[in-house]
């Protein structure tokens, strides 16, 4: 076989392979949705537990996809706020460590969505000797994403959370006011839905 048609061959396995992938994130997403805005708030630990091994499973067969590590990220960081109490702390390592993993493969994968979840972690969990909570790196982690994806209705909806956080409420505002305008997702209706009913929430609380 010459070296043209195994490069060939090789070039279309790995084109399957990112389709199959494609539709199991996809999967992931949108479950993840239906958990979060959807389903109660009882219900979710077991939900996201369920979710969150369908997760592992995708890293482990496609281990150097950053967009699996960052939906991973994702779910095991909503379990740990489901979850709360000292059983969620190994939840939130676990977290951090698929999303740094994330940023070593591609730090501009889904538009920088792991600095992005990264960063809300870091503001989110408690400091040291409980965990690593760090409020200037979360900082410098959401500035990154949002260096990224200046106009995304993530990037900058946890930018305002942060900054409300900091009582710092007239950035806050504008950052929730710019996330609001934020263009559709496609495929992320539920998803779009959701964020946008807690951006007015947290519109409404700075008012």
């Amino acid at each position: 076989m010459t070296m043209i048609k195994q490069l060939a061959i090789t070039a279309a396995l790995w084109g399957l392979g990112f389709v199959v992938q494609a539709a199991d994130l996809t999967e992931l997403q949108q479950r993840w949705a239906q958990i979060h805005y959807e389903t109660p708030e009882t219900q979710q630990p077991k939900a996201y537990a369920l979710l969150a091994d369908e997760a592992r499973q995708l890293t482990q067969a496609n281990p150097h996809s950053a967009p699996a590590y960052i939906w991973q990220g994702i779910i095991l960081s909503s379990w740990a706020g489901a979850e709360g109490g000292l059983d969620a702390l190994g939840k939130v390592k676990e977290a951090r460590a698929s999303l740094e993993r994330a940023l070593e493969l591609e730090e501009n994968a889904l538009q920088g969505s792991a600095y992005t979840s990264l960063g809300a972690l870091y503001y989110q969990v408690p400091g040291w000797p409980i965990s690593f909570g760090d409020d200037t790196k979360a900082a410098e982690l959401l500035q990154r994403a949002l260096a990224i994806n200046p106009d995304g209705i993530d990037s900058n909806y946890f930018w305002a959370d942060y900054l409300i956080n900091q009582k710092r409420y007239a950035e806050a505002k504008n950052a929730l006011l710019k996330a609001q305008a934020a263009p559709a997702r496609p495929g992320r209706e539920l998803a779009d839905k959701g964020r946008q009913q807690e951006i007015r929430t947290l519109l409404a609380k700075i008012e």
